[in-house]
């Protein structure tokens, strides 16, 4: 699951969605999702290893990171086809998608293969979104747009892209390693530009249904 999931099929007109299922939290999903948790550190030093310079080591930090965006599939589509949503798994989920994306921002500018203005604007705008959807929990689950959606899958493949050493490739491998490392910059470009106009539209959403929950509670009722 990430924090750009879809909330389900809009509900009728003042019924409350569901934080989520007051069952038990011991379910496969929440343990991936707990297991990308424990990852991000282990992402990390990967990474950062010989800072960044050993190839070898490039390649691993790529399949630590490609199997926790997996585990963020599969956790998301179990939780969903099994009814198993948490209220753990509604705030420690977006929690590992951030750690693990952030710590891949952080850890390419800090060896050199990724712009910082990059990191910087992407992170504001993600943990300042999570924060705010954490703290609306209590009130209502707010559906991701469309450009969410993408934007998180077009992250995720340009950060894998930029982790593996696609300059560092000799010979024969050269030129396809170059192409594909425009390819990444291309794609982590359109990343970027959805990261802030998603940003736009949840702000815009969650203003709205604060306006429209205020409004509700200044209604009179009556009774019938």
């Amino acid at each position: 699951m990430s924090d750009d999931t879809s909330g389900g099929p809009q509900r009728a007109r003042g019924e409350r969605t569901p934080v989520g299922r007051r069952g038990s939290n011991w379910n496969v999903p929440n343990a991936l999702t707990t297991l990308r948790i424990l990852l991000v550190p282990v992402f990390g030093w990967v990474l950062l290893h010989d800072g960044g310079s050993d190839e070898l080591w490039r390649v691993a930090a790529f399949l630590v990171f490609a199997f926790a965006m997996v585990t963020d599939k599969i956790d998301g589509d179990l939780a969903r086809k099994h009814d198993l949503v948490t209220d753990f798994g509604k705030i420690a989920d977006p929690i590992a998608d951030k750690a693990i994306t952030g710590m891949a921002f952080i850890g390419l500018s800090v060896i050199g293969a990724l712009w910082w203005w990059v990191t910087v604007l992407v992170l504001i705008r993600e943990w300042s979104v999570t924060l705010l959807r954490l703290s609306v929990l209590k009130h209502a689950v707010m559906p991701a747009s469309q450009s969410g959606k993408l934007k998180t899958s077009l992250q995720a493949l340009a950060l894998g892209l930029f982790i593996l050493p696609l300059r560092d490739l000799g010979g024969a491998l050269a030129v396809p390693g170059e192409v594909l490392w425009w390819v990444a910059a291309a794609v982590m470009g359109a990343a970027v530009l959805l990261t802030v106009t998603s940003g736009y539209e949840f702000f815009r959403d969650a203003l709205a249904q604060r306006k429209g929950r205020a409004t509700a509670a200044k209604r009179p009722t009556t009774e019938s």
